[in-house]
């Protein structure tokens, strides 16, 4: 790590920390707590692993790209944030997560049916960690991943063609559709599929939005785009 990035690793904000860390533990809290129950075994595999994989990434991300650590930390007093993403970011990033686990955990508490096999359960968590890993490469490849939409000038902001962004523009979304759409199944709850399928239109929105801005504030994207054909789906979009 230069000593320039460590400084900026150093800048990041107490209060940014210790956010991420209460929305890390906040999201097993609510799950038991809408379930009623510490019973769980597939609820306890899910939380363990979201908690180890989400720490891991955030290391990884101080090991490789600690500038855009404290870029993703300063999000709330970004300049330039564009207007519809102060509403989608959260949307996506807070609020559709913990709706997701608050409905899995009253599907599991009121038993509603139908209920789902053990064993989709278990290839569903090869899905979500598949998607998981799609969201960390992207990550840590793109130097410019920030938690919010805006053109980062003050950055040097260029375009990332390379690593999962030679096969879509927006890898991060796309991972984030797949774990969204996996937890539900992990957790053998079919009704918070809802939530789950509200979150990949906003997430699907929100890349429209994104794409959009991209072409015309990015010097360099418009011709990444045309190489690079969809945005978040492989073959389809």
């Amino acid at each position: 790590m230069t000593t320039e990035n460590a400084k900026r690793t150093a800048a990041i904000p107490w209060r940014a920390l210790v956010g991420f860390a209460i929305y890390v533990l906040l999201n097993p809290a609510l799950l038991f707590i809408s379930a009623g129950t510490f019973r769980w075994t597939m609820a306890w595999v899910y939380t363990g692993i979201v908690i180890v994989l989400t720490v891991a990434s955030r290391l990884a991300l101080f090991r490789w790209n600690p500038d855009l650590a404290g870029e993703r930390a300063a999000y709330r007093t970004a300049e330039g944030v564009k207007s519809w993403d102060r509403i989608l970011s959260p949307l996506v990033g807070i609020y559709g997560n913990l709706a997701l686990l608050i409905a899995a955990g009253l599907n599991k508490r009121f038993g509603w049916l139908p209920e789902i096999p053990l064993q989709i359960s278990w290839i569903a968590l090869v899905l979500a960690l598949f998607g998981f890993a799609i969201g960390t490469w992207a990550l840590i490849e793109n130097r410019f991943f920030s938690a919010v939409v805006r053109i980062q000038t003050d950055r040097g902001h260029t375009v990332c063609s390379s690593g999962p962004y030679q096969f879509v523009r927006h890898p991060g979304y796309l991972g984030s559709v797949i774990f969204s759409l996996a937890t539900p199944f992990i957790l053998g709850t079919f009704w918070a599929l809802i939530p789950a399928i509200i979150m990949v239109v906003i997430i699907m929105i929100r890349t429209a939005l994104e794409d959009k801005t991209l072409k015309a504030e990015l010097d360099g994207y418009r011709a990444y785009a045309e190489q690079t054909r969809h945005r978040l789906f492989p073959g389809l979009w």
